[in-house]
């Protein structure tokens, strides 16, 4: 039997870009680069914890096709989204001689793949930029679709810029090694396509869940490619968020990125705040009448099958209102929820009983 092999393509014009999805595709990564354009020059930026082996595997297989490639290393985790984790990247890149023709490759997980980005995005005013993804989270989710950017301490991905990739290279074999709870927290991300966007990918969740908690290749190249081709159907006819269509992949993430941002982006995963901003969400629509128990009901049960928290630290509501005030997706000073009409459709609302989202918030 053939190992599973998905391409999953990314439809923007002159940007567009292909996703190559598969099991041990690592090394065909200098390949990859190399059909997408003359490559003398290639800085892999990654963390202390994909160092070894992924960037050094991914050194390995551009250093057969570039002149000259160099690995860059930042602290794991939330804290690296920042101006000095940048600045350090953008004196590195000077160090280095990197120029116009420079490509940065991004090997690790969605915090990795942001900054990287960013600093691509930012750079000599632009440089190439490439996504290897090491994680669940950002092989579904932050690698598709050009958004980079940093954190301020006061709020999430409040700097940034929309640069899309050349490609995305996703390995499946590279969440062989992820911690449990990293793999369960981009579970969280795979729930939200479901709820959203996709009724019957929802169903098939439910179905192979314990199939996705063994890790099986089958099952996590399928469901990868699903949630790929979702997201690229939504930044294809919204690439800049600006008709609004592109907040429906935010479901939770209100909720989520205040969560993150009164624990000190320590406490929670960023999956596990989606998942947890998921179930308020879901419980604010029920709420407000816009869906039945049933759906709060069956929303919960699989992100619990799937090892995911539905209940969130305790934290004054007020705060977490107030931290909502530094959304994106906030509007002449009103909060605006991406909120379930019934599963696999969302939409954005406006005009919120802010007593109505504390309440959600208590988990009432």
């Amino acid at each position: 039997m053939s190992s599973p092999h998905e391409i999953v393509r990314v439809e923007l014009g002159p940007r567009s870009y292909a996703i190559d999805i598969a099991s041990d595709n690592l090394p065909q990564l200098g390949d990859f680069l190399a059909e997408r354009g003359q490559v003398s020059h290639a800085v892999i930026v990654t963390d202390e914890n994909v160092q070894d082996p992924y960037a050094l595997r991914a050194a390995e297989s551009l250093s057969a096709r570039s002149r000259e490639v160099a690995i860059m290393v930042v602290r794991p985790g939330e804290a690296s989204k920042s101006i000095d984790a940048a600045a350090a990247l953008w004196d590195g890149l000077l160090d280095l001689g990197a120029d116009r023709q420079s490509v940065v490759v991004a090997v690790g997980g969605g915090v990795v793949g942001d900054l990287a980005g960013f600093v691509a995005a930012t750079y000599a005013r632009g440089l190439r930029f490439l996504q290897v993804p090491t994680t669940l989270l950002s092989q579904v989710d932050s690698s598709v679709g050009g958004k980079v950017g940093i954190n301020l301490p006061a709020a999430k991905n409040m700097v940034g810029a929309f640069l899309q990739p050349l490609g995305v290279l996703v390995d499946t074999a590279t969440l062989a090694t992820l911690p449990d709870r990293e793999f369960r927290s981009g579970l969280g991300e795979v729930v939200k396509y479901g709820v959203a966007l996709d009724a019957g990918l929802f169903e098939f969740l439910e179905g192979r869940a314990a199939q996705l908690l063994a890790r099986d290749p089958q099952t996590l190249v399928q469901t990868i490619a699903r949630c790929c081709r979702l997201k690229a159907e939504v930044v294809r006819q919204d690439e800049r968020e600006e008709t609004g269509l592109r907040a429906v992949l935010n479901y939770g993430h209100t909720f989520a990125h205040a969560f993150e941002t009164l624990t000190g982006y320590t406490a929670l995963l960023h999956g596990e705040a989606v998942a947890i901003g998921m179930a308020s969400a879901a419980r604010l629509a029920e709420r407000l009448g816009r869906v039945d128990r049933a759906l709060v009901d069956r929303q919960r049960a699989l992100l619990e099958a799937l090892g995911l928290p539905v209940r969130g630290p305790k934290l004054d509501p007020r705060k977490v209102l107030s931290a909502m005030t530094h959304d994106k997706k906030v509007a002449h000073g009103r909060l605006r929820f991406v909120l379930p009409s019934r599963l696999g459709q969302v939409e954005l609302v406006e005009n919120v009983d802010q007593a109505e989202v504390r309440a959600a918030v208590r988990g009432k």
